[in-house]
């Protein structure tokens, strides 16, 4: 962004203007660290482009990142005051959307933090998880073949002592045979259901039949078994987080709708492809 910032006496001097307000005891936003003529540039708009900036930012030292975003905020006042006439439809559909983006932002902040009570990710934490039974998980690798007589050679090689291993890194089709066929830990759900359904028959070190799936033929070897307990609430904030803000910001956006009158119907009647008709805004 600075690097394409302009240099000039005035901005210099807006910058030593400004300076001296941060050494006060109590600088505020509504601090005033330059004018541009009868326009005041306050500390609060400085923080406010300072809080968008990229996070590499954080690593500019404070002076080069004051004086780089005082000068931007120079520059663009200037400018603003350079403009003649009215905006083009561009620049105003663009002022529109900034305007509505922002306080919408503003709106949807409150309406998020509001949802994130402790009591109410504990409640959610227990909904998930009080009731929950303990879930078994398997360690298992397979060899997948194009057939079942592929699949039954190797089965008939395992039972004579041939490494299970070795055999998926010389012979299996499937992405796991570098690593001789090690599917690590998985539960109900991640693999197809015959799939699934054949590991979980199986003991500990056992092999299966062969075993068709929508891939090909598997021979299957389960490694180990355990028990995954219940999670504590800290391991699954995160998620627990993420799905309260959804389903809070979903409810209000529906309260809003309904207490509102929302027609898309002329907008659902145009062709899709003028989205991208952006020289409708060349005037």
């Amino acid at each position: 962004m600075f690097r394409h910032m302009m240099t000039s006496t005035a901005l210099v001097a807006g910058l030593m203007m400004g300076a001296p307000l941060l050494a006060q005891d109590t600088p505020a936003a509504e601090t005033v660290v330059a004018t541009v003529g009868d326009t005041e540039i306050t500390l609060g708009h400085m923080l406010s482009l300072r809080a968008g900036l990229p996070q590499q930012y954080d690593q500019v030292p404070p002076e080069a990142l004051f004086k780089g975003v005082l000068d931007q905020l120079v520059q663009q006042t200037l400018l603003m005051q350079a403009y003649e006439g009215t905006p083009s439809l561009a620049a105003q559909m663009q002022l529109d959307n900034e305007r509505r983006a922002i306080l919408a932002a503003d709106v949807a902040d409150d309406v998020l933090n509001d949802a994130l009570t402790d009591e109410a990710l504990q409640e959610a934490y227990e909904a998930r998880y009080s009731d929950a039974e303990p879930e078994t998980e398997y360690k298992a690798a397979h060899i997948l073949v194009e057939t079942e007589e592929e699949a039954q050679k190797l089965i008939e090689e395992i039972e004579g002592g041939a490494n299970f291993a070795a055999l998926a890194q010389e012979h299996s089709t499937g992405p796991s045979g570098p690593s001789g066929g090690d599917l690590g830990w998985f539960g109900d759900g991640v693999m197809v259901p015959e799939f699934f359904d054949a590991v979980a028959a199986l003991d500990e070190g056992g092999v299966s039949a062969p075993l068709q799936t929508q891939f090909g033929w598997h021979v299957i070897q389960l490694k180990e078994t355990r028990v995954k307990e219940r999670p504590e609430l800290d391991a699954v904030r995160d998620e627990l987080v993420g799905e309260l803000r959804q389903a809070a910001f979903d409810a209000y956006i529906a309260d809003l709708e309904a207490e509102s009158s929302v027609a898309r119907d002329a907008g659902e009647a145009l062709d899709p492809a003028l989205i991208n008709q952006t020289d409708l805004l060349e005037n």
